[in-house]
C-alpha cells in the first residue's frame, strides 16, 4: 500500500517515525564553548542547586551495591508468546474487561448502539482507544478509586461501516460524514470513571457525582508562560488564554496531590492545509512539528483545523493538561511552562527539596528527552497549595554523552542561544517551539523517546526508546547505538548525588530489544530471559509499588516478532538484570498501554488499545475484523477496552 492508502493508525505510527528534526547538534562542548558564557552556564545551574538525594542515604547505598543475588523479583508463570483473537494473562490471575468503548461514564449515558452512533451518545459514553490509566484512590483505599483514561485516537475503518482502510485519502475522507466527525471528536479526550472492589472483582460505579468525560469540544484553560501570547491568540480566543478541547491524549500521571496530567502527542495529524502552511510566515515552525499531517478531515467542518482560516490554533495544542478527576465541575488547565512538544507521558516524583520533577518523552524520531522542574514546592498539607505549582518552573532537555554521561541543558529565554536573534521574543516562545529551542542547545537526537519513569525506592529513571528505522551507521551513538533500529531500547538514567534536580546525570542501556536468538539484531536481553521473554518495541512503563519494572509494548506483531503486544515484567537488579517475563497478550491487532497499580499492589489496570487494527498487510475493518474481541458478538466490531487484573484468592500481584 501506498503512505496515503494505508489505516489512519499506521499513518500515525509513519509519522512518529518521520523525521521532522533535521538540525545537525554539535557537541556539548562545542554547546558549551560557543552558546553559552560562563555567566549563562551558572545561572541554568544555579535553578538545580545541588541538594540532599530523592531517596534515603540507606535505600541509596543498597540500590549502588553490586547484588549477586540471581533471585527473581517476579513471582508468576509465565505466559507463553504468541498472537491470536484472545487476550491472556498469567495462571493464577484474573483479566476482566472493566469498560469499553461505548459503554456508560456519565449518569445519563444511553446504552451503546454501534449501528446508530451519534455525537450526543459518545460525549457521554467511554470513549476510543483508550491509552493512559491512573488509579486516584478514594478516601485512601485501594479498594475504592477513580481510574482517569485517556482516549488517544480513533480507527474510523473500526468504528464506522463501509470504510476501506486501504482506499486513498481522498475516498476515505468522503466516508466521514460531519456527523461521522462529530463522532470521532466526541471520542477523543478522556474519562473519569469511579470502580470499586466486590469480592474478587471491580465494578463500575454507574451513578457516580464524579463520572466525566472531556471530549475535543471541552473548553480549557491556557496557564504559564504562553498564556495570552501572540501566537495563542485566535479569532474564537482574542486573549490566547482559552481554548477548546485536547487532542491525541497518549501517556500520563497522576501527581502527589491526585491530579491528571494528561499529554498530548500527535495534534498535528488533525490540522490541514499544506499549500497554507507552505505560504507561512511560520513555516519552518509548522515543519519541524511536522504539520500540517493531514490525517483527519476535521478541517473540512471546523475552520479552526485550517491552518490558513486559523493560523495560530495549531500552536494550542501539544501541551501537558492537568485535569482534577475529584472536582467534576473543573476546567481542565494547558500547562505551557512545561512545554510544546509531541508528549508521551509525565513521570515525576517529589524530589527531597519538595520541588516536583516530571520526566517528559517527545515521541518522535530523532527527538528529544525532557525534564521539567517545579519552582515551587509540593504542598503536602493542602492540596489546592497545588494548584498553581506547574505555571513555573524550568524545563530542561538531555544531552548524552559518549562516556556515560549527561546533563540537563535549561530551555531558558535569553540563555545561550535562545535570544531574540535566534527568532525568539520571549519565554512563552521558547515553550510554544521548543523543538526549534532544543535544537539550538545541541540535544542528543534519540530513537523515539516515549514513557519515562522515575523510580522512588531507587532513584533511577527508565526511558523508553520504541525504535527508529532511519538512524544510519554514520548518525549511531552511544546512547543510540544500533543502525536500523527496528525493535528499540531502555535507557537507565541515574541522577547524580541521586539528586532529580542536578544538572548532571549518569546513564547506561538497560536492555536492546528484539530476538537475542538473531544475532543481526543486537538484542542484549540477560540469557536466562526465555523463549517468551523478550519484547520489541517498549512503549509504556510502570514502576510497581514493590519497585519493580513493568513494560508495555507497542508494535509487535506475527509477521514481525511472532508475538502479540502486552506486558513484560524486566528484571533492574542484580544478576537477573535484563531478564524479560510475558505477564499479559493482548489480541491480535492490539497494542498496551496504560499499566498501573492500586496502592495495596493486588490489583493492575491494563488499556488494550485499537484490538484488530489492521497489520502485517492485513486489512481489517467494521464489517470484517481480524477479532470481535472482547465481545464476540456478530456485528459488533473489535472495542479498546480496560481489563482489570486480580490474583485468584487475593494478594499482591507476582508476588
Amino acid at each position: 500500500m501506498a503512505l496515503s492508502d494505508k489505516p489512519r493508525s499506521i499513518l500515525f505510527e509513519e509519522v512518529e517515525d518521520g523525521v521532522s528534526n533535521t538540525s545537525t547538534n554539535p557537541t556539548i562542548g562545542d554547546v558549551l564553548a560557543e552558546r553559552f558564557s560562563r555567566r549563562d552556564l551558572m545561572q541554568g545551574m544555579l535553578a538545580t542547586t545541588t541538594m540532599t538525594a530523592a531517596v534515603s542515604p540507606a535505600l541509596l547505598m543498597a540500590a549502588c551495591s553490586k547484588d549477586t543475588s540471581s533471585t527473581t523479583q517476579f513471582n508468576f508463570s509465565e505466559v507463553s508468546a504468541g498472537a491470536n483473537e484472545r487476550h491472556y494473562v498469567a495462571d493464577g490471575y484474573l483479566a476482566d474487561v472493566l469498560i469499553r468503548w461505548g459503554d456508560k461514564v456519565e449518569r445519563d449515558a444511553p446504552e451503546f448502539d454501534v449501528k446508530t452512533q451519534t455525537a450526543d451518545a459518545q460525549a457521554k459514553q467511554f470513549g476510543y482507544n483508550n491509552d493512559f490509566i491512573g488509579f486516584v484512590p478514594l478516601g485512601g483505599s485501594s479498594n475504592h478509586g477513580l481510574l482517569v483514561i485517556n482516549h488517544e485516537y480513533t480507527n474510523e475503518e473500526l468504528m464506522f461501516s463501509g470504510i476501506n482502510p486501504a482506499a486513498n485519502k481522498q475516498k476515505r475522507f468522503s466516508e466521514m460524514s460531519e456527523e461521522r466527525v462529530a463522532i470521532e471528536m466526541m471520542a477523543h479526550g478522556g474519562s473519569v470513571i469511579e470502580v470499586k472492589r466486590q469480592g474478587a472483582g471491580w465494578k463500575l460505579i454507574d451513578d457516580s457525582i464524579f463520572a466525566r468525560r472531556i471530549t475535543a469540544s471541552t473548553e480549557m484553560e491556557i496557564t504559564g508562560p504562553a498564556a495570552g501570547h501572540e501566537k495563542m491568540k485566535t479569532s474564537y480566543d482574542r486573549d490566547g488564554r482559552k481554548v477548546i478541547g485536547m487532542l491525541n491524549n497518549c501517556a500520563g500521571a497522576v501527581t502527589p496531590w491526585g491530579t491528571w496530567l494528561t499529554c498530548e502527542e500527535n495534534f498535528n495529524g488533525y490540522f490541514w492545509n499544506k499549500k497554507a502552511a507552505d505560504k507561512s510566515p511560520h513555516a519552518v515552525a509548522l515543519k519541524r512539528y511536522g504539520a500540517p499531517a493531514e490525517r483527519y478531515n476535521w478541517g473540512q467542518y471546523h475552520d479552526r483545523f485550517d491552518i490558513a482560516k486559523e493560523p495560530n490554533e495549531i500552536n494550542r495544542f501539544g501541551w501537558v493538561v492537568e485535569i482534577d478527576p475529584l472536582d467534576p465541575n473543573s476546567k481542565p488547565k494547558k500547562r505551557t511552562a512545561m512545554g510544546r512538544f509531541k508528549h508521551e507521558g509525565a513521570g515525576n516524583l517529589v524530589n527531597k527539596d519538595g520541588r516536583l520533577v516530571v520526566y517528559q518523552g517527545d515521541d518522535q524520531r530523532f527527538d528529544y528527552i525532557y525534564r521539567f522542574v517545579t519552582k515551587g514546592k509540593v504542598d503536602e498539607a493542602l492540596r489546592d497549595g497545588n494548584k498553581d505549582l506547574l505555571d513555573e518552573g524550568t524545563l530542561y532537555v538531555a544531552h548524552f554523552n559518549d562516556d556515560g554521561s549527561g546533563i540537563w541543558l535549561p530551555l531558558v529565554f535569553g540563555s545561550g542561544p535562545l535570544t531574540e536573534a535566534s527568532g525568539f521574543s520571549d519565554q512563552g516562545d521558547v515553550l510554544i517551539n521548543v523543538r526549534i529551542a532544543a535544537d539550538l542547545l545541541g540535544a542528543t537526537k534519540m530513537d523515539r523517546p516515549e514513557d519515562v519513569r522515575a523510580n522512588p525506592r531507587t532513584g533511577k529513571v527508565y526511558c523508553m526508546l520504541t525504535k527508529n528505522k532511519k538512524r544510519t551507521e554514520f548518525s549511531t551513538n552511544a546512547a543510540n547505538p544500533r543502525a536500523g533500529n527496528a525493535f528499540g531500547h531502555i535507557i537507565e538514567m541515574t541522577p547524580d548525588g541521586g539528586d532529580h534536580t542536578a544538572p548532571t546525570f549518569r546513564w547506561e542501556i538497560l536492555v536492546k530489544c528484539g530476538d537475542p536468538n538473531v544475532a543481526e539484531v543486537g538484542a542484549t536481553f540477560n540469557p536466562e530471559t526465555s523463549a517468551s521473554g523478550w519484547f520489541a518495541n517498549p512503549d509504556n512503563c510502570m514502576i510497581d509499588n514493590e519497585g519493580r519494572l513493568w513494560i508495555a509494548t507497542d508494535g509487535n506483531s506475527l509477521a514481525k516478532t511472532g508475538r502479540a503486544d502486552g506486558l513484560w515484567a524486566l528484571e533492574t537488579e542484580g544478576t537477573a538484570r535484563g531478564t524479560g517475563r510475558l505477564f499479559f497478550r493482548c489480541p491480535m491487532g492490539a497494542e498496551l498501554c496504560g499499566p498501573c497499580t492500586t496502592p495495596d499492589s493486588e490489583t493492575y489496570f491494563v488499556a488494550v488499545q485499537h484490538p484488530g487494527q489492521s497489520e502485517d498487510n492485513k486489512v481489517s475493518t467494521f464489517d470484517s475484523p481480524s477479532t470481535r474481541w472482547p465481545d464476540f458478538q456478530w456485528g459488533m466490531p473489535p472495542r479498546p477496552s480496560v481489563v482489570v487484573i486480580t490474583k485468584r484468592g487475593g494478594g499482591k500481584i507476582a508476588v
